[in-house]
């Protein structure tokens, strides 16, 4: 009986066709990469203090420099040890019923009370108009920037469900065009929205339609190339993404305005539309809806394509997992290993996500220059994918995974720690941790598939995955708001999870060599999978002996 896997094998199993295909959907990962981390732009939050209009007016008719006019509108406070202007409190002083002359600015306010600003504030222009300084989200309304960016990722949460059942109930094809459609619709709306709320609603559409079309094509990708380049496409697929974080600030640099930075964001997938024309169904996914007709089709367009001709049988073409049993939650902890595997990849899911998105994140509120911070923390992530294939192999999976963890979270912790005066020390520590944590992130979505047997691999990593998405609703908290307690609480936050992160990542098993399970059993009882292995390759050497001695004795 043919399978997909033996055609593939005469079509090309990453032949032109293939190329072109992966080729194509290697964009998707550049303006993915603006939705994820273009808050530390989109939401820039300037150095701010209380607005008094008077005292607007008065400077601007005196031509008092900016420090003059705070030194009556802004009390010091202490922060962090040192005396600092606040960004929320102003002198309760009625300065339109007081005489304010050109002179009045060496007035001693010390033993003025103070109160929250009232009239909204001034900002700090760095040439960049965020919606933060739009919609006035700063001290009791801050938390409203941490919700910008949690919304995205509710939507990332639903639509990697709703769109993956999509994707394998009607295909990946039109799951893909679908998505498209709706993040090119509501990535528009979401650029002239005219408030907060509606903001939020159509920001969360978007994470919805642009998670799922990810999702799809991740998926077509690995469906329609041979089983030994999937790991690789895969890795790749993903260092687009890093090619999109570069890209970014620049973008950013010079699109000033975050409402025509969403637009620019937003028209990529215009052209993705485009792709309906280019990119075919998934083979593999139309053998397991009985659609090995149309499957064949494509294949042969694919063999054309690279320049192969089919062989095969295919009148007997069928999935060669079509009897698997029916997968259930339950399977997912019913047993020791298999419960211990997913609490732990879940655990590093959550952990990736806060970590990765908390580090990216922290750049805008760093206090450095916020473009070339930006760029320099994701050329670090380029290495990733080139250490991650060239220690699989070698090393292993389980070594580089919790090292890469470990590193991460040591980083964050010694990081928190440097004074700001070591800034160039301090940003190089910073950016092994983010290398390390680029590495865990992508090295969790593979491994995830190794430790689930067949029948239950994709709803494994769909559920696993999951906390992913809550770790991103999370992380925005856990940097704005104890950013605020203490610059560098956030940090040691980040440094702990990862460093747990990577001990729970030893107690999972080493994958390399070993074959996919089939079964919970080969989960449970590893070490008969691993006999059966051993006893079949020794059969086969004993078969091949066989055979060389017959066709020996017959000469």
């Amino acid at each position: 009986m043919t399978t997909f896997d033996d055609l593939l094998e005469e079509a090309g199993t990453f032949g032109r066709c293939q190329k072109r295909i992966f080729a194509l959907l290697c964009l998707l990962p550049l303006p993915f990469a603006g939705v994820y981390v273009g808050i530390v732009f989109q939401g820039f939050t300037p150095d701010h203090w209380c607005r008094d209009s008077a005292v607007v007016e008065r400077r601007q008719a005196c031509g008092w420099s900016l420090a003059d006019s705070r030194r009556l509108t802004v009390p010091l406070v202490n922060s962090s040890g040192a005396l600092q202007q606040s960004r929320c409190e102003q002198y309760e002083v009625d300065w339109n019923t007081t005489t304010l002359t050109c002179d009045t600015q060496e007035l001693n306010l010390t033993e003025v009370p103070v109160v929250t600003c009232k009239n909204g504030w001034e900002y700090q222009y760095e040439g960049r108009k965020s919606f933060v300084t739009e919609f006035n989200l700063v001290c009791s309304d801050g938390w409203l920037v941490d919700m910008y960016q949690s919304t995205i990722n509710v939507g990332f949460l639903i639509g990697s469900f709703a769109i993956g059942y999509f994707a394998d109930r009607f295909g990946r094809k039109i799951s893909f065009l679908v998505s498209n459609i709706l993040n090119l619709i509501s990535g528009i709306v979401l650029a002239v929205a005219p408030n907060y709320i509606s903001i939020l609603v159509f920001r969360t559409i978007f994470g919805f339609g642009i998670k799922g079309g990810w999702m799809a094509s991740y998926v077509l990708i690995t469906e329609i190339v041979g089983v030994e380049h999937r790991r690789t496409v895969g890795i790749l697929y993903q260092m687009f993404f890093s090619v999109g974080i570069l890209i970014l600030p620049l973008l950013a640099y010079f699109i000033t305005d975050w409402r025509w930075l969403q637009v620019v964001i937003t028209a990529p997938y215009m052209l993705f539309l485009t792709y309906y024309w280019f990119i075919p169904e998934s083979p593999r996914w139309l053998i397991c809806q009985n659609n090995s007709s149309k499957a064949l089709e494509i294949v042969e367009a694919m063999a054309k394509e690279n320049k192969m001709k089919l062989s095969k049988n295919t009148e007997t073409l069928s999935d060669d997992e079509g009897n698997s049993p029916s997968a259930s939650l339950l399977d997912l902890i019913r047993t020791p290993n298999m419960r211990k595997h997913t609490f732990i990849l879940m655990f590093n899911w959550f952990t990736s996500a806060v970590v990765y998105q908390g580090l990216i994140m922290r750049v805008g509120i760093a206090g450095g220059n916020v473009y070339i911070d930006f760029l320099i923390s994701g050329l670090v992530e380029f290495p990733a994918a080139f250490l991650i294939l060239f220690t699989i192999e070698r090393i292993g999976r389980r070594i580089p995974f919790a090292t890469a963890n470990i590193i991460a979270g040591v980083s964050c912790l010694i990081t928190a720690f440097i004074p700001d005066s070591m800034f160039w020390f301090k940003t190089v520590v910073a950016c092994i941790g983010r290398l390390g944590i680029t590495m865990a992130f992508e090295m969790v979505v593979f491994v995830n598939t190794e430790l689930y047997p067949t029948f239950v691999r994709n709803l494994g990593v769909s559920v696993c995955s999951t906390l992913c998405d809550v770790g991103g609703i999370v992380a925005p908290f856990l940097l704005y708001r104890l950013a605020v307690i203490w610059q560098e609480l956030p940090l040691i936050i980040f440094g702990t999870v990862a460093f747990i992160a990577g001990g729970l990542v030893l107690l999972l098993p080493e994958t390399r060599g070993v074959p996919l399970p089939e079964t919970i059993d080969d989960i449970e009882f590893p070490n008969r999978k691993k006999k059966d292995v051993v006893e079949n390759q020794q059969m086969k050497k004993l078969l091949k002996s066989d055979l060389t001695n017959k066709e020996t004795t017959i000469v």
